[in-house]
């Protein structure tokens, strides 16, 4: 597992697209919150918190994702190197391991420059109204917990074609699906008294409790829940292709 982790760390930076995906996503970021004028302006919001981050980062979130772990899977079977990986002496789960474990941390990485943000609307902040840390915390590791739900995303839409494009296509519809769909479903009022537990299912209102500064075992459980769902079914796509 660790040198599959390696190895995906290594080819990451030594590839334009990674930079290129963290740098748009702190790029957009910035011109939303800082530039551009709109709901997520925090300078015309005239509240110095960064309630505006944590709502608009998700969106930017699943294109990133889905185009840091498209090659994942897709690149080793279209080039072969899938079967050097399989000489050497690392099991099926150990592979898929390494390469989820790498796409979470290089999307943890990307949050590293936003913490900047932080910094500035404390210095934006009137003296004696400092912003709650505690809740932009919090914030922090329901974004941290959303990417690693991400990842397996990836990592499994990856395991499924062997095309990039179609890896990043399958991966960017699971994302919003589980962050934004089945919350819509749900408040269509088409299942009675099961919409709510159809907006369960999905992402946002867990994301939101963790916004809210409410750090919930039920939360928490839910996310790593969803990351060990999308491993097993990947490295159960990843045994039956090479059986």
């Amino acid at each position: 597992m660790k040198t599959v982790f390696q190895k995906e760390i290594v080819q990451f930076f030594t590839s334009p697209i990674g930079y290129i995906a963290i740098g748009l996503f702190f790029l957009l970021n910035s011109l939303f919150l800082w530039v551009i004028e709109g709901k997520y302006n925090i300078p015309n919001g005239g509240f110095a918190d960064l309630n505006s981050f944590f709502s608009l980062s998700p969106w930017i979130l699943i294109f990133m994702m889905a185009a840091i772990s498209m090659k994942s899977f897709s690149e080793e079977f279209r080039s072969g190197t899938i079967e050097t990986l399989l000489t050497k002496p690392l099991k099926v789960t150990d592979i898929v391991l390494g390469k989820f474990l790498s796409v979470w941390f290089i999307g943890k990485l990307s949050l590293f420059p936003t913490l900047v943000y932080v910094y500035s609307v404390s210095a934006l902040s009137l003296e004696g109204q400092t912003p709650d840390f505690g809740i932009i915390l919090s914030s922090y590791i329901g974004l941290i917990l959303l990417i690693g739900v991400f990842s397996a995303i990836g990592v499994f839409a990856s395991i499924l074609s062997k095309n990039q494009i179609g890896a990043f296509l399958i991966g960017l519809f699971l994302m919003f699906l589980f962050l934004y769909g089945f919350e819509g479903i749900g408040n269509f009022n088409l299942f009675g008294s099961l919409d709510l537990f159809v907006q369960q299912i999905g992402l946002e209102s867990h994301y939101k409790n963790f916004v809210k500064g409410l750090i919930l075992l039920s939360d928490t459980v839910y996310f790593f829940s969803l990351m060990i769902l999308f491993i097993v079914a990947t490295n159960e796509v990843l045994k039956h292709k090479l059986s």
